[in-house]
């Protein structure tokens, strides 16, 4: 592991010996701390690599992990440490990402602890060195509770479906969703489409830029390349910070080769145009990936132009929390591109696409629901404690098929383009269009940045479109960019996919994992401000202001 911190001139090494050790350690120390096969234990850090030696020592004894992105609120917390029964909680005394300096993770903990019934040790890694309080009896230094603890500890003997983790979906709307998944299918899933999507060899470094507190960071930084043996960059800071070309930066520092990151990071590093990127020695590069949500064709050419510099392939991988690993990737070398098409799937994976009535759509550039219609190994097993909840939100609507609950279509070269979630799709006097779809064509027009697109109700369609547009930096709004937006969506759309609304603004409110939060748009959008709900999880709660 090649550890980056927040700090630029701060990084360190890790071998996989050293890793070994430190898991093996800290995994007897939870075993004294009378956590056993099946316990469940929270992993509430940032990017540290004691947040990886964490997870990686529960599954060493069998127990548990439920990781808690170190970014939510301390209801948030609680929430999933409730949900699961959560006999110990890891943390840290604060935070570092970015210009914060001060995240108050063990505060938070603090905030909710007596609120979380199961919940009866507190370790936390001292970070920062700040003060923070600790409760005697309960909470421990990360230090002190491996002190005296044996370096070598024998994996628990694991039944192949006995659970490996559990992770939460954002939880915007009713109560969190505890993803299960086991430790045989999961783990034979992600190694072997990480080494098959990314064409991983030996000598190559690694760098995925997504958090633990994510599946992405679940599967394709821990899991997946780990059992493979990769040589990794983990990156605690942010691709802003100090500037905006902290990414490319460290990609000519470490010599990266393959590069993994989200389009909404890619949408917000394009906006700040090409003297960033180009101050930097990118040769090292060979494949690039992206993952999240579809990437469109704006960003897609400016990733493939200015940071691949026309010679690394683009997997854009499709794929969710509950699949576990890649379903859908252009296989490097193999399988011709296009830009924001996920394009084939991968060998073994049965996709379908559905129309309303649940028969199969095979008209080319028909868009319908897409399902599965075959399991694979990484899926996921129920949902925590509810496996009612796992039928009725996977299986129920299309008898036979896993839901995916995303819309996509397929071309005339049996290429397959998500066009979003179902819930996404707006219905324009009649025209199933889909919100992706629009944002892209949108996002093609001169001097826009990025765009998210709702529906409203509408006295004539029935329900109109309303863009929200944020524009690169240095491009003021104009009566010009309007219209050049509408007459870029008739182009590439049509006419009936023309907003009826444009509105310029500074940013989008987004979740921490970069998606964009709709209801909160179609609220601002119904001038009804002052009822926005919750707004914790938004990554940066100014732009609503």
């Amino acid at each position: 592991l090649i550890w980056q911190s927040n700090d630029v001139d701060v990084s360190k090494n890790v071998t996989y010996n050293e890793l070994l050790v430190h898991v093996s350690q800290f995994a007897n120390a939870l075993k004294k701390a009378n956590i056993k096969k099946g316990d469940r234990v929270c992993i509430y850090m940032q990017m540290i690599p004691e947040a990886i030696v964490a997870m990686l020592a529960c599954a060493r004894i069998g127990a548990v992990h439920s990781v808690v992105f170190g970014a939510f609120s301390s209801d948030a917390l609680k929430n999933r440490i409730n949900d699961s029964e959560c006999k110990l909680l890891i943390t840290q005394d604060n935070g570092v990402r970015g210009t914060k300096q001060n995240i108050p993770m063990k505060e938070n903990a603090n905030h909710i602890a007596d609120e979380c019934p199961s919940l009866k040790k507190i370790v936390v890694v001292d970070r920062c060195g700040n003060d923070v309080a600790m409760q005697e009896g309960r909470d421990i230094y990360w230090h002190d509770f491996i002190e005296g603890c044996d370096t070598i500890c024998e994996p628990e003997v694991m039944d192949a479906e006995d659970p490996l983790f559990i992770l939460y979906t954002s939880g915007s709307t009713g109560t969190p969703k505890g993803v299960l998944h086991t430790t045989g299918g999961y783990m034979v899933y992600t190694s072997h489409t990480h080494e098959m999507v990314f064409d991983h060899h030996k000598d190559h470094i690694y760098w995925c830029t997504a958090d633990i507190g994510w599946v992405t960071g679940h599967s394709y930084i821990v899991y997946g390349p780990l059992s493979n043996g990769v040589t990794q960059v983990i990156f605690e800071g942010v691709p802003n910070y100090p500037d905006n070309g902290r990414f490319w930066q460290i990609v000519e520092q470490h010599k990266v080769n393959i590069f993994y990151t989200a389009p909404t990071a890619l949408r917000a590093l394009m906006k700040e145009g090409d003297d960033f990127p180009n101050q930097y020695d990118l040769s090292s590069l060979r494949v690039l990936g992206t993952v999240g949500e579809p990437i469109k064709s704006p960003e897609w050419h400016w990733y493939f132009q200015i940071i691949g510099k026309e010679k690394c392939p683009i997997v854009d991988t499709w794929w969710q929390t509950e699949t576990g690993g890649v379903l859908m990737s252009p296989i490097p070398g193999c399988v011709p591109t296009k830009p924001g098409s996920a394009t084939l799937s991968l060998p073994g994976i049965e996709p379908a696409i559905l129309d309303e009535n649940g028969n199969e759509i095979t008209e080319p550039n028909t868009t319908g629901f897409l399902v599965m219609t075959q399991s694979w190994p990484g899926q996921m097993r129920t949902v925590y404690g509810d496996h009612q909840r796992f039928k009725d939100t996977y299986f129920s609507q299309a008898p036979g098929n896993y839901f995916t609950g995303d819309g996509a279509f397929v071309d005339e070269d049996g290429y397959y383009w998500i066009t979003g979630r179902v819930d996404d799709v707006l219905n324009v006097s009649g025209h199933r269009i889909g919100t992706a779809e629009v944002e892209g064509a949108i996002g093609a027009a001169s001097g826009v940045a990025e765009a998210a697109v709702i529906g409203y109700t509408h006295d004539i369609k029935g329900e109109g479109i309303y863009a929200f547009v944020t524009l690169m930096t240095g491009v003021e709004p104009s009566d010009d960019i309007k219209t050049d937006i509408l007459a870029t969506v008739t182009k590439i759309i049509g006419p009936h996919a023309k907003p009826s609304v444009i509105q310029f603004c500074d940013g989008l409110p987004k979740t921490r994992s970069g998606k964009i939060m709709r209801r909160i748009l179609k609220k601002i959008a119904q001038n009804e401000t002052d009822d926005l709900g919750d707004i914790s999880t938004l990554a940066d709660p100014s732009v609503i202001d």
